[in-house]
This record gives structure tokens, C-alpha cells and sequence, in this order.
């Protein structure tokens, strides 16, 4: 690659690109100082995966955006920062300018927010170019034609002038990879690069830095808490905490042989495929199920524009006391399937039966009366609890809106509740943004257990949480579930969360179910090609079992007669 003459000279081999000697960071606020980074050291060297770990709040994104210069002026910073050879502490605004981009690059967590929705693709990635110096007019084109083939973007000529919404979750993070190594910087910094997409554009994603890495000879520092993502990528971990850094060495040594306690911790609460062996199945009761769904069709509709059927004669039910997990991809028609089944999407045929009841046919009235018998978890708590109410009376609006019991015995239902989902009662006076987002989720849980609901419907509630929140928010659940029995439809894309909690599995892709059955049946032995590439594509915590993994998928792929490696392409 071409670089800028401004930039500044390649670092000797084995010299760090990135380096964080003793940094200290402090922030001044209103409520006095907080300390989140406590003298830390860490070093990224060239061709270099470097995986910084830990929960919300230790101090990783921090520690990251402190190497390109961008922390708030409230911010207290000791201690050297050096990219490719130059400390960040010297440079001023226009030497910050140029060592963005030219030294080093971000890939952020969501690409929706790094691209700017109003400017084709050709625009914001000429802009880059032009302004350090590298390419202008048609040699920029060309140029970033050049990028988005590199980074497997198919017909990159006429997709250089679309827009952001016309690609996939998994082409626009593509895009923005491109921008980051438009400028050959020696540094890449990913931030959850990979969080917000399936397990097979994760995938993809990963094959692809790591073919750049190589290429290119970048070092790159990953921020992440999927501990799989680890054992897929990195070199070398450095795991913090609190804004200590705990514990750092070979990926290897840290996934295996963990020395300090919250490491293991936080390794012991990684859900891992595969490891939860034979369980008894459930056995369907009496009654009629839970939920049955029945040849469902949903379509949406828009003006001049064809129908979109987003659901195609999918068949599948809920017994009393067993949860089935509904999993597949981006658009595969989860949620659909989930508000359907809530009456909140009216279906275009089929039907839908809630504890026997045909809600397709019923009546408004009687369809509120039956949703006193449904309970509804979100996966974002913080858009599904209404900020100005404290918590015990989120917990308690259901009651109030079914009119179930008098005040004092909802006061007491709530401490009730408060308890079984393992909160301290005085968290009812509180308000939900005074709460962490595990907590939060474990508010949305009780919300939806106080009307003593016969069925359960979750919709990726544990997605946004760190893995020890979200273990013991699964314990949690499970321990529920024994307790109160009721039915659960759980949508997920994490097929190790699937594997820790549910009884029955249901795959779908397209629309469509493309295999079903017990659990075990399912994950240790799919028939189906689809279910075999998603479970191959799910990563664990395991080096070497991952590499075992990551092969076994290249076989795979090369035996469907796809590209073996490197840079795989997702198809809209």
C-alpha cells in the first residue's frame, strides 16, 4: 500500500506499534473524581493480535480511545502513549489529525454509527483518502474499488455508489474495515468489532482481519468480552478490571490456565457449546401447549412496493415447562415469529394458539384478558422499562393495568419478585438508570413474571450483557423456569446460550424452519448443512479447540464448494 509522505517511519521490526507505558486516567466529574484506568502497560507489536478483556466498566474503551487523542477535557491522563513511535501526548491537533488514520485506525462496534447514513459509500471513503494526502479524483475511485475488493465486497464498482442502508450489518462493518486500512496505518484498534452480527458473518469478519494482519503486517488491539472471539484472534490477552490490569500473557495460557481469580470468573461464566452433555426431555402435559403455532405466514406490506413474506408456513410449539430455543440469523424471522405469537404482528395465515386459544380469531378484549397469561422479555431493558417510573412500579404495571390485587398486595408481589430474581427490595424506590444493564434485565424478568404467566416469551435478553452478568442472569432463569414452570419461547443467535438453557430447539432461516428437535438431537448431531454452518461458525474458549473449529469450517466450506479462507463474502 501507498503511504502518505507526512506519515511517520515505519517502526523497527518487533517494535511496538501501540504502546501504553504506566497510563493513569482520571476523570473530574460533578460527583467527584473517577479513576478508570490505573496505571496499566501493555504493548502491540506489528502482525500482532492483541485481545484487551473484561466487563463494562473496567476501562478498556477508555485505555483504547486514549491512543487516538479523542478523551473528553475533564480527562486527567499520566503515563506515555506511543503509536508507531510517536507519543500521543505531544502531538498537537493537527499532529493528531495526521496520525489518525495514517498510524492508526478504529473499527467501531456498530457500523451504522461510523457511517454516515446521507453519503454513498464512494464519498466517505474518498474523503479519507484525499484528506491525508493519498489519492484524489479517479485514482481515488479506483482506489477505494481496490479497498472494498479486498475486503471481499462483491462488484465493488457499482457498490462504491450506494448507500449505507442498502448493504447487510456484515458489508457495512466490511466498509468500515476498508476506511480503517485505507491509509496503511501500522495500527488497527477494533473495538467489539464483531457483536452486533450473526455467528456466521462473525466469522467472516475474524477470517478477515486476520488475512489483513497478515497481509498487511498490522498489529491490532481487540476490545472484546466474547471469549471465543479470543481464542479465534488473539496472541496475546490482557484482561482488566476495575481499570487494573490483572492478568496478561499467551492466549493459551490465559484461556487455559487462568492465574488470577477474576479471570477464572470470568472464564467459568463463558457459556460453552457442547459442554452441557444429555439432558432428560421434557414431558408434555395434559393441556393443550403452551403456544402452538401452526402454518404461520407473516407479510409485510408497502405501498407500491411487492409484499415481503418474512414467515413461510412455519409450524412449532411450547409445552408447559420446557424452553425451546428459536434461533437462526439477521432476518431469519425470529422476532417476527415472537411478536406474532404476542398478537402484536397480525399474521397473514395460519394460526396461533396461546394455551389453546386461536388468538387470530379473538376479539380485542378477550385477546387482553389472555395477555394477562403472557409474559414478555425484551432484550434491550433500558427501551422496555419506562425511565420515570422506580422500579418497584414497573414491576407492579401489569398488575395494575390487568387490575390484579389491591396496593398493598402488589407492594408485596413486587418484593416477592425482587427477591426470586435476586435483587435487594430497597432496588424497587430506585430508578432504572441508577441500575446496571444486568440488573435491569433481571427488573424486565420480574415485570414479566408478576402476573404468574403460563408462557414465557424472551426475546435476546441476555445479548447485551457481560458473560458473568449474563450467567448468572441464565441461572437465574433457569432456576425460574423449575420454580414457577412455565412455557418459553427464548430467541437467541447464540447457540451456546441455546445449549445452556433450552430443552427443544427450533433453527430457521429464511422464514422457514430447516430443522427442529430435542436439544441434543440438534446441536450434537444436525442433519441439516445450515445448522452444521452455524454451529461451526459459533466460536469457543479454547485455543486449540478453536483452531480444530476454524479448519473443520474451512473443510466444510471447501467441500460445499466455497472459498477455503481469508475473505469470505455475505451475500445480502
Amino acid at each position: 500500500m501507498t503511504a502518505t509522505p507526512e506519515t511517520t517511519q515505519q517502526p523497527a521490526a518487533g517494535e511496538p506499534v501501540l504502546s501504553f507505558d504506566n497510563l493513569d486516567i482520571k476523570f473530574g466529574t460533578e460527583f467527584g473524581t473517577v479513576h478508570a484506568v490505573k496505571g496499566i502497560s501493555i504493548d502491540v507489536r506489528p502482525g500482532e493480535v492483541l485481545a484487551l478483556v473484561g466487563e463494562s466498566g473496567s476501562g478498556k474503551s477508555v485505555t483504547s480511545t486514549s491512543a487516538l487523542g479523542l478523551l473528553p477535557g475533564n480527562a486527567t491522563i499520566k503515563g506515555d502513549i506511543s503509536v508507531a513511535g510517536q507519543n500521543v501526548g505531544d502531538l498537537g491537533d493537527k499532529g493528531l489529525r495526521r496520525m489518525r488514520g495514517n498510524d492508526v485506525a478504529m473499527v467501531f462496534q456498530e457500523p451504522m454509527t461510523a457511517l454516515n447514513p446521507v453519503l454513498t459509500i464512494r464519498t466517505q471513503m474518498t474523503e479519507a483518502l484525499e484528506l491525508h494526502g493519498i489519492a484524489y479524483g479517479k485514482e481515488a475511485d479506483e482506489r477505494a474499488i481496490e479497498l472494498l475488493r479486498m475486503v471481499g465486497i462483491p462488484e465493488p464498482e457499482r457498490r462504491l455508489y450506494q448507500y449505507p442502508h442498502e448493504f447487510s450489518g456484515g458489508m457495512r462493518q466490511r466498509v468500515v474495515i476498508a476506511m480503517a486500512i485505507s491509509c496503511d496505518p501500522k495500527v488497527i484498534i477494533a473495538d467489539e468489532p464483531t457483536t452486533a452480527l450473526d455467528v456466521t458473518v462473525q466469522a467472516e469478519i475474524l477470517d478477515l482481519l486476520r488475512d489483513l494482519k497478515d497481509k498487511l503486517n498490522t498489529g491490532i488491539l481487540l476490545i472484546t468480552h466474547n471469549m471465543g472471539v479470543v481464542a479465534d484472534m488473539a496472541d496475546r490477552v490482557a484482561v482488566m478490571f476495575r481499570g487494573d490490569l490483572v492478568e496478561q500473557g499467551t492466549a493459551h495460557d490465559v484461556l487455559n490456565n487462568p492465574q488470577h481469580d477474576y479471570t477464572k470468573r470470568l472464564l467459568a461464566a463463558v457459556p460453552h457449546l457442547g459442554r452441557r452433555g444429555a439432558t432428560p426431555p421434557v414431558k408434555a402435559g395434559d393441556g393443550p401447549p403452551a403456544l402452538e403455532v401452526k402454518d404461520l405466514v407473516v407479510e409485510y406490506h408497502q405501498v407500491g412496493k411487492p409484499s415481503f413474506r418474512a414467515v413461510k408456513e412455519v409450524s412449532l410449539h411450547v409445552n408447559h415447562g420446557e424452553i425451546v430455543g428459536l434461533v437462526g440469523e439477521s432476518g431469519s424471522g425470529k422476532s417476527t415469529i415472537a411478536r406474532t405469537a404476542l398478537g402484536l404482528i397480525p399474521a397473514e395465515s395460519g394460526a396461533i394458539r396461546i394455551l389453546g386459544q386461536d388468538i387470530t380469531q379473538m376479539k380485542r378484549k378477550d385477546l387482553k384478558e389472555l395477555r394477562k397469561r403472557i409474559g414478555v422479555v425484551f432484550q434491550d431493558p433500558a427501551s422496555s422499562l419506562n425511565p420515570r417510573l422506580p422500579v418497584g412500579d414497573c414491576i407492579a404495571e401489569p398488575m395494575e393495568v390487568h387490575k390484579v390485587g389491591d396496593r398493598a398486595s402488589r407492594r408485596e408481589k413486587v418484593a416477592e419478585l425482587l427477591d426470586a430474581v435476586e435483587l435487594p427490595r430497597s432496588v424497587a424506590n430506585r430508578y432504572p438508570h441508577e441500575l446496571s444493564g444486568g440488573q435491569r434485565q433481571r427488573v424486565s424478568i420480574a415485570r414479566a413474571l408478576s402476573l404468574d404467566p403460563e408462557l414465557l416469551v424472551a426475546d435476546e435478553p441476555t445479548s447485551a450483557l457481560d458473560v458473568s452478568v449474563q450467567a448468572s442472569v441464565l441461572d437465574m432463569f433457569t432456576a425460574l423456569q423449575d420454580r414457577y414452570e412455565f412455557g418459553c419461547l427464548f430467541v437467541s443467535h447464540d447457540l451456546a446460550v441455546i445449549d445452556t438453557l433450552a430443552d427443544r430447539v427450533v433453527v430457521l432461516k429464511d422464514g422457514r424452519i430447516v430443522e427442529q428437535g430435542e436439544r441434543q438431537q440438534v446441536l450434537a448431531n444436525p442433519q441439516e448443512e445450515y445448522t452444521r454452518r452455524l454451529l461451526m461458525a459459533a466460536p469457543v474458549p479454547n485455543p486449540e479447540e478453536q483452531l480444530a473449529r476454524r479448519h473443520a469450517r474451512y473443510a466444510f466450506m471447501k467441500e460445499v464448494g466455497e472459498e477455503g479462507h481469508g475473505l469470505h463474502v455475505d451475500q445480502d
